[in-house]
């Protein structure tokens, strides 16, 4: 198997006076009213953490039952329980090009992990992962390459015996979350793991959270450190989860569309420069002749880029640019056809 630099991810591109295009995480401040409960939150450290209310939220956001929530210390840390709670999984298997830290946490558990490699245009065919896979993990939308599988799709992967793990950590990028299979509670097996992250830039809270049958929570929630989750992480759990906050994040969905239909159209009149099946997420995967090279030219002039050869099933010359507002993409986009040149 193909050895992949796993533990690579696109916040160590970043740099002093480099335009951000590495990180898929929104670029604004946070709002009032996710703002002020997190600050209010800071008044309350003298006492161990209590996720009950943020877990009440989340669940009536998603229509399940707080049983079926658990919160975690970012989204990635659900990866581990996964690995550590079902280390009786005879084969695991990762759909590539995906997210890296669920092979790399099942790797790290002991696990023998299969790759199912997906062909451009990278949409998921469910014939290809096998039908003994008693663990399967999938991104959608995934990262890096944007593509949004259809629910139905996803959806068909499971079957009793099976965990179905979909990393929705981009589901709210989508207006309206057409393919998220959150709310889903008749499909056996299935893991649904959320991020706040992305869309409320709340990287460094460290919070998100998994939705699952409430005996596989329990089961996750045996391995998982006491007080995992911080409490401002849980006061702005509780806030995103609420239906006002639910709203402005639809509303930043459509924003995003929009934004990344004039980047799209950009990267599409530069020579040279190919982009990847239907992006339909908060960041584009492109192709470009000499990749490193380039990378290394348009951070000279000021742009960090996200390599992506570290995803398997990707070569050297695949680049991930994150979607950012109309006048950076126009500049990254000149400067681009510029290096390329």
């Amino acid at each position: 198997m193909t050895a992949y630099d796993l533990g690579y991810h696109g916040d160590v591109a970043v740099g002093p006076g480099l335009v951000d295009l590495a990180v898929n995480v929104r670029q604004a401040p946070l709002p009032g009213w996710l703002a002020e409960p997190v600050r209010d939150s800071l008044s309350r450290l003298d006492a161990y953490p209590d996720g009950t209310a943020a877990r009440a939220a989340l669940a009536a956001r998603h229509r399940r039952d707080p049983a079926e929530v658990l919160l975690t210390a970012g989204a990635a840390q659900a990866f581990t329980l996964l690995a550590q709670a079902l280390r009786d999984a005879r084969r695991p298997v990762v759909v590539h090009p995906q997210f890296t830290e669920p092979e790399a946490a099942l790797l790290a558990a002991g696990h023998r992990v299969g790759r199912v490699l997906l062909p451009e245009p990278f949409l998921l065919d469910p014939a290809a992962v096998p039908e003994d896979a008693d663990l399967v993990v999938l991104g959608n939308p995934t990262n890096p390459t944007s593509v949004a599988h259809p629910a139905d799709t996803v959806a068909s992967l499971a079957r009793p015996g099976r965990v179905l793990v979909v990393d929705e950590a981009f589901a709210d990028t989508i207006p309206g979350e057409p393919h998220s299979l959150a709310s889903r509670r008749d499909l056996p097996g299935l893991v649904v793991i959320r991020s706040l992250t992305k869309t409320w830039a709340l990287a460094g809270l460290r919070v998100g959270y998994l939705l699952a049958a409430p005996e596989l929570v329990t089961r996750l929630a045996a391995v998982q450190p006491l007080w995992p989750v911080s409490t401002p992480a849980l006061a702005a759990a509780a806030a995103c989860a609420a239906p006002h906050a639910v709203a402005a994040e639809e509303q930043i969905a459509h924003e995003l569309a929009v934004r990344r239909e004039h980047l799209l159209a950009a990267l599409r009149r530069v020579p040279g420069v190919h982009v990847a099946g239907t992006p339909a997420s908060s960041f584009v995967l492109i192709r470009v002749p000499d990749g490193p090279g380039v990378r290394e030219r348009l951070r000279e002039h000021g742009y960090a880029v996200r390599r992506a050869d570290t995803f398997p099933g990707l070569g050297p010359d695949w680049l991930r640019v994150a979607v950012r507002d109309q006048q950076v993409s126009d500049a990254f986009t000149a400067t681009l056809g510029d290096v390329l040149r």
